[in-house]
């Protein structure tokens, strides 16, 4: 299925804001005007998930800093999520994640995302970059087993906000500091001469 380049669906759902409050009608359309990272997770109280959530937290300031939302979202219901947020991180807890958590109880944004793992009726770790319009420009789906990469995220939200910002493109392993190039052959040649 593909996603990039096509408008987030219109789903709205419940989600633990602020770590602690419940919010019923929660859609990522009301985040238009910012950039938005939404992570799907596999379940709540599960072993690679944890490390996965309390590093976005970590990195939470320099999201914020680009205009990015956080979001995780997995099949779990509002008051699980409730629960795993009142546990202790040395217990396997997610106490102290501040992003909101959706609730995707119904599997509706995991189908529209593609990420669904039907037998078994949760989310594989799908990972998009959402621009500032609702519009899809990243994404990436691990298997079970494999924990994202927190500072690959932040380097494909920076390429996509320099691109926006200058119009040149960000050739293989380019990061904030390294040269991009003209969408050009030209561009090309003087890339690879530079």
């Amino acid at each position: 299925m593909q996603l990039i380049g096509k408008q987030i669906p219109n789903i709205t759902t419940s989600a633990i804001v602020d770590g602690k409050n419940i919010e019923d009608n929660y859609s990522l359309f009301d985040l238009n005007g910012r950039y938005i990272i939404l992570f799907f997770y596999p379940l709540d109280f599960t072993f690679v998930c944890p490390t996965e959530l309390h590093a976005f937290q970590e990195n939470l300031a320099e999201f914020e800093k680009r205009n990015c939302q956080i979001v995780g979202c997995s099949v779990d219901s509002k008051y699980c999520h409730l629960a795993w947020l009142q546990t202790s991180k040395n217990k396997g807890g997610i106490e102290g994640i501040t992003f909101p958590l959706l609730s995707d109880t119904t599997k509706q944004l995991s189908m529209s995302f593609g990420v669904l793992k039907e037998d078994e009726g949760i989310a594989y770790r799908g990972l998009f970059l959402i621009d500032k319009n609702g519009v899809i420009r990243h994404y990436l789906i691990n298997d079970m087993p494999f924990g994202r990469s927190i500072d690959e995220a932040l380097r494909i939200l920076d390429a996509l906000i320099f691109h926006e910002n200058n119009g040149q493109v960000c050739p293989a392993n380019w990061n904030k500091n390294k040269k991009a190039m003209q969408p050009t052959s030209e561009g090309v040649k003087d890339y690879f001469t530079t």
